[in-house]
């Protein structure tokens, strides 16, 4: 049986159990310390990237399988403001929040598959897996 969770954010308690839902899930599947802080780290970004730019969205977590691997899908979704230009958001050390720079290219480097999908006005969707090795 394949878990889901999700997570509503609209204020840091949601990140909080976002991060805490994706932790215990990797460990289940049987991911080690370092993958369950990938995982969780990427998390993170995406759900603060929800509350700062949208306000409010949606942490999916769950289990997906592909031929003989198993892993972890994030699943990011707002209808917030969209992004103007996926491109250079997606350029290390672009930041409109003051921050690093390293969020969504961090969340790139962290996972193995990554997608992104937003249109201004209408919202983002993000999805990263992180499989099993």
């Amino acid at each position: 049986m394949q878990v889901q969770t999700h997570v509503d954010i609209n204020s840091e308690w949601g990140i909080v159990a976002a991060r805490q839902a994706g932790r215990k899930l990797a460990r289940e599947i049987g991911f080690g310390s370092v993958d369950q802080a990938r995982i969780t780290t990427a998390i993170s970004e995406l759900a603060r990237n929800i509350y700062l730019y949208a306000n409010k969205g949606q942490i999916y977590i769950e289990e997906v399988s592909n031929a003989n691997k198993r892993g972890v899908k994030i699943t990011a979704i707002d209808q917030g403001p969209g992004i103007k230009d996926v491109r250079k958001v997606m350029e290390d050390g672009f930041t409109t929040s003051g921050g690093l720079g390293a969020g969504l290219p961090g969340v790139r480097r962290l996972m193995d598959d990554f997608t992104i999908d937003s249109e201004v006005n209408n919202g983002t969707t993000i999805s990263a897996i992180k499989w099993l090795r």
